[in-house]
């Protein structure tokens, strides 16, 4: 198993920037990659950003692109969230998965991003 423990979340103002850490433990070595995903109230959890373990490649949702980064440090993936808008306003999700086609299945607890207009 893998054990996800998220931080960083909190209150920004908009055009404010907020990183988001995730720490890994257990069965690293199982994971393929780590994503972000998102969800506002009354809305559907959306995918906004992934980075690979081994190669550190990435991808990201257009809403996020050119703002938002993910990068890997060990054990340890990041979000850097630059130029937030209020609808980033979400709690924010990291999640692993095994393969590039398995399913995200080891998720963390969430942490709160609110961005005040």
């Amino acid at each position: 198993q893998v054990q996800l423990v998220e931080s960083g979340g909190g209150l920004v103002q908009a055009g404010g920037s907020l990183r988001l850490s995730c720490a890994a433990s257990g069965r690293t070595s199982s994971i393929y990659a780590m994503g972000w995903f998102r969800q506002a109230p009354g809305k559907e959890r959306e995918f906004v950003a992934a980075v690979t373990w081994g190669f550190g490649f990435t991808n990201y949702a257009d809403s996020v692109k050119g703002r938002f980064t993910t990068s890997r440090d060990k054990a340890t993936v990041y979000l850097q969230m630059s130029s937030l808008k209020p609808e980033d306003t979400a709690v924010y999700s990291c999640a692993t998965r095994r393969s590039s086609t398995s399913e995200y299945e080891y998720w963390g607890q969430g942490t709160q991003v609110t961005v005040s207009s």
